[in-house]
């Protein structure tokens, strides 16, 4: 009876969906809501919940630092060999030598998985990024303009977006090579090349894109992939993290 019990019970598992997982033969394709001016929706506060911040890739837990399933294509960066040096150095190093250790803004995509919330405002001209992390505000113009000529050294680059479908896809360059894009080394140069991609998945989730390209650094383009999740409370707002003000702070005591 045990035997049989077991059976039945294995067999109404295997014919019950998965919580949040469509029946088979239904669309598994979500239809967004709309903007005034037609867009898909991407208006919210939105925060990553994984541990990329700390290590793009696969990782094991360390002091301080949880251990975590990377979120790179495959699990592998595709480092020229001096440069895979270069990020191992940078890894041995990282206490001092990550700029956000020194209160720098991330760069992107760094910012989006940094444990911070972020709200993303929609205007016909330009889609407005706000994050909690030193009040960066980044904008991406939608108007069809070109990135502009010459070389320019910006710390979060120059963002040009466009609709493809319900998928927001942002160009970005003018990089300076200040940036990392995790706490473990990982890094670029000013070459870099980010192409990022937002599609609404859910109610409350977009997948989020970054397809990275840099010939001074990689041998290749390479992508990581994550969900972007609504936060829920109610009366949500971005509130601060004054980076340099605690710094200055601990400083000031000695510690």
């Amino acid at each position: 009876m045990r035997a049989a019990v077991a059976v039945a019970a294995v067999s109404l598992l295997l014919a019950t969906p998965a919580s949040g997982q469509a029946p088979a033969g239904t669309s598994q394709t979500y239809t967004p809501p709309r903007t005034p001016d037609g867009q898909p929706d991407l208006q919210g506060i939105w925060q990553v919940i994984n541990t990329a911040a700390w290590d793009i890739q696969d990782h094991r837990a360390r002091l301080g630092v949880p251990a975590g399933q990377g979120v790179v294509e495959d699990n592998e960066i595709p480092y020229q060999p001096w440069a895979l040096a270069k990020k191992q150095a940078n890894f041995a190093d990282r206490q001092t030598a990550d700029p956000e250790a020194r209160c720098h803004m991330p760069g992107v995509p760094r910012i989006t998985y940094m444990p911070y919330p972020f709200q993303i405002l929609q205007f016909p001209q330009h889609v407005l990024i706000l994050y909690e992390y030193v009040h960066v505000t980044r904008t991406i113009y939608m108007d069809g303009s070109p990135h502009p000529d010459g070389h320019i050294d910006f710390w979060m680059g120059d963002s040009r977006g466009r609709w493809d479908g319900d998928t927001l896809v942002v160009d970005l360059i003018h990089f300076n090579d200040e940036t990392w894009f995790d706490r473990a080394g990982n890094f670029h140069s000013e070459a870099l090349h980010v192409v990022e991609r937002y599609t609404r998945s859910g109610p409350d989730h977009i997948t989020y894109e970054a397809t990275i390209e840099d010939p001074a650094v990689f041998t290749r383009p390479w992508t990581m992939s994550m969900p972007l999740y609504r936060r829920q409370e109610e009366d949500i707002q971005l509130l601060e993290y004054e980076c340099y003000a605690y710094a200055e702070s601990e400083a000031g005591q000695g510690r």
